[in-house]
């Protein structure tokens, strides 16, 4: 499984590139930043990360994105800005028909250091290890990107094998209403 990982910002938007299945050994194929100047007018900036992801998605042809889930925070035009970032990535993404996923940064964080609530230098450490580097991505941007893309490929076959659980219980519910009527 390819899957392309961003950590979506206006001014750096971490971008990751991360080869592998559950339980075996992981491949980092490209990590890097997208980046805009912040003095630059709001429509630029978001079509330059919008070229700027689309050359990743013809570079590295990814099977699924994972973006990180915007959540609050005290500043608002911080949330703002990520989430027109992450907007674009989605939309990129879904323009070509590539699936993507959502993950809360606590929900990476625990996926790749065991801690919901570790920092960055351990986000970029476990990630340095799990993907045999010499050193951690700089700047954190990319190696945020890159651990969204670990979790991703971790928790996509128990997410896979849950939704056609779900799916299967909504088929034999249907059934059944349909035989008692």
């Amino acid at each position: 499984m390819r899957v392309l990982g961003v950590d979506p910002g206006l001014t750096r938007c971490g971008v990751g590139v991360v080869d592998g299945v559950a339980g075996r050994p992981l491949t980092m194929i490209a990590v890097g930043v997208v980046r805009t100047p912040a003095d630059a007018e709001l429509g630029q900036r978001l079509v330059a990360i919008e070229q700027g992801i689309e050359k990743w998605l013809d570079d590295h042809r990814p099977e699924y994105v994972a973006v990180e889930r915007v959540f609050s925070q005290h500043n608002v035009r911080t949330v703002m800005g990520t989430a027109q970032a992450s907007a674009v990535a989605m939309l990129c993404a879904a323009r070509r028909g590539i699936p993507v996923a959502l993950h809360t940064p606590s929900e990476v964080k625990a996926a790749v250091t065991g801690n919901g609530r570790a920092d960055k230098a351990q986000v970029g450490a476990m990630v340095t290890r799990l993907l045999r580097l010499d050193a951690p991505p700089k700047p954190a941007d990319a190696a945020d990107a890159l651990a969204l893309a670990i979790c991703h490929i971790w928790r996509a076959p128990a997410v896979n094998r849950l939704q056609q659980a779900q799916a299967a219980h909504r088929q034999a519910q249907l059934s059944s209403r349909k035989v008692t009527r």
